[in-house]
């Protein structure tokens, strides 16, 4: 597996051999080429690595083997997510082997919610570097100093600045772990080649001062930049990036509000780029909430929807959820009245008397300002519920029996991450409704058995969307990524929910289907973009198998020296 070959270039299910360069601990020590103990005693003799493994060869079952003995015997998840990330270190191939055959057990310790723990703990927990760090002292070198990085071409480029990580709030370059946690999820999901990402870690300094006073804290100690010096450094990052990979897409992850918003709009029409939590929410959202409809047996634009929360991810989902209504019939501003946010003010209204934050005032609503939740409900009468704020319990049980009051089969997403920030369990919203709650979460839970029926709650995770999306972006050669194709997506995932899912009360398929999930979404991603024009690549005569072609699979291949 070279570090640069491209998807097609070789076919792994035929075995084909490929020449390598680097010999023995050079060899061993490249986690992309490292083969471990499945070395054949040819390639050992050839690539000189005769004496430095132990002499009998593995198969790769065996290894496996080991791996799961060895993750058993871990008793947290912080334990289990530190070993993992020590394989993804030395073994590539190996790592995402046991993470593509263990997705459900084992994307919420190698994402959300153990990758929030280590996060907090990223400088204490530091074994080996992975990515870029592009720090603001830096300033003025950004593109020189991307030429570090080997690989000369990269699909997919994860960034995050570490101002807003998960709920966590302000990590500054310990939000590292989130990049390198996305891409593992592309990898596994949508099978896009491990040697082709880029995690980025673009340090702006952090106002945490709990790590601005940790002598272990592998940042930059200084108050974040703000202003004009930030979105300077932002730009030349962008800059710098396109110009070494102009095909790459750029993924943008947990950053402010503020930021978040406006580098969105600056740059998603002029470079292939687009922000998860914005967009990638809102469209996990509006899949969950289309199967959820298929339950209730009712229309997107006949729902009332309250959200608690006002930031990225609650406009994001706000305006993907809106779309959907107007694609039903009503006109934005319609749509848009079917809504109502709340922030850490209350409900957003026109005229409570502070100054709105742009992106607040399409939803502001013109009526009398209430500022508790359980108001809100009892005065709405909302069929849907969103939570995207942070505060963990804040789906009280007296706001969640108001809602019941009036509608027979409420819709409850409390969707904030990790664990500790869900707005209600899904024991609480089964039991506070009598078992009649439509239940999604941002973070997994286990089966709740009430009443004599199991549940499985659904986690309304961005693995089943970005994945699917960047992959038809890159295939496609898409100028842009438009809300259309992330409206494309969620039509597409809501699609794969079967009946007997719904009947479990699952809004989302199971994770073991996801490339194919994936697969399909970037069908669908790259028929939206060739038909705004945007697509650089004609769709092919049978785009699913086409695109299931191009996808990574970690199977060790057979090497011979140059």
């Amino acid at each position: 597996m070279s570090t640069q070959m491209k998807s097609h270039e070789i076919d792994v299910d035929k075995g084909e051999k490929y020449p390598v360069t680097k010999r023995g601990r050079d060899l061993i020590n490249d986690p992309l080429l490292n083969k471990g103990t499945c070395f054949t005693l040819r390639e050992r003799r050839q690539l000189g690595l005769t004496g430095l493994l132990p002499p009998r060869v593995s198969t790769v079952e065996e290894q496996l083997f080991r791996l799961h003995e060895n993750y058993n015997r871990l008793k947290t998840d912080l334990d289990k997510y530190v070993f993992i990330e020590a394989i993804h270190d030395r073994n590539e191939t190996l790592y995402y082997r046991f993470l593509m055959d263990n997705l459900e057990e084992l994307s919420p310790i190698i994402y959300t919610p153990t990758v929030g723990e280590a996060c907090q703990l990223f400088g204490h927990l530091y074994r080996r570097p992975r990515g870029m760090y592009l720090s603001s002292s830096l300033q003025g070198s950004f593109r020189k100093t991307i030429d570090n990085w080997a690989q000369d071409e990269v699909d997919i480029i994860v960034v995050t600045d570490g101002s807003r990580i998960l709920g966590l709030g302000d990590l500054g370059a310990n939000g590292m772990g989130i990049p390198i946690g996305k891409l593992a999820l592309y990898v596994a999901c949508a099978g896009i080649y491990p040697a082709r990402t880029l995690p980025v870690m673009l340090d702006m300094g952090t106002n945490n001062k709990k790590l601005l006073g940790d002598k272990l804290y592998l940042g930059e100690k200084h108050p974040q930049r703000e202003g004009e010096e930030y979105y300077e450094l932002a730009y030349e990052f962008i800059i710098a990036a396109h110009d070494r990979w102009p095909n790459a897409l750029i993924q943008f992850e947990d950053f402010t509000n503020e930021h978040a918003f406006s580098l969105l709009k600056k740059y998603r029409s002029r470079f292939l780029c687009f922000n998860d939590d914005i967009q990638g929410t809102g469209a996990v959202v509006l899949a969950g909430l289309l199967a959820a409809l298929r339950m209730t047996g009712e229309k997107i634009q006949d729902q009332r929807l309250v959200i608690l929360g006002a930031g990225a991810a609650a406009i994001g989902c706000a305006d993907m959820l809106a779309a959907g209504m107007v694609e039903n019939g009503l006109t934005p501003e319609q749509a848009r009245k079917q809504f109502w946010l709340l922030d850490s003010k209350g409900l957003v209204t026109t005229g409570r008397g502070d100054t709105l934050a742009a992106h607040k005032i399409p939803y502001a609503r013109e009526e009398a300002h209430l500022t508790t939740l359980r108001e809100v409900v009892k005065k709405v009468k909302p069929s849907v519920l969103l939570g995207l704020s942070m505060q963990g319990g804040a789906f009280t049980e007296e706001v969640i029996r108001a809602m019941r009051a009036h509608i027979d089969r409420p819709i409850i997403f409390a969707l904030s991450n990790p664990t500790i920030k869900s707005e209600c369990t899904p024991h609480q919203a089964y039991e506070w409704t009598h078992g009649s709650a439509i239940y999604a979460s941002g973070s997994p839970f286990a089966p709740v058995t009430f009443h004599g029926r199991t549940f499985e709650p659904s986690q309304g995770n961005n693995m089943y969307i970005f994945p699917g999306v960047g992959l038809g972006a890159t295939l496609s050669g898409s100028r842009q990524v438009t809300d259309s194709m992330f409206f494309a997506a969620a039509k597409t995932l809501a699609a794969q929910v079967g009946e007997p899912d719904l009947e479990a009360g699952c809004l989302y398929p199971k994770l073991k289907h996801i490339q194919d999930i994936s697969a399909k979404i970037a069908v669908a991603v790259w028929n939206t973009s060739w038909t705004e024009g945007n697509a650089i690549r004609k769709v092919p005569g049978n785009p699913l198998q086409h695109i299931k072609d191009t996808m990574y699979q970690p199977r060790y291949l057979s090497y011979e020296p140059a």
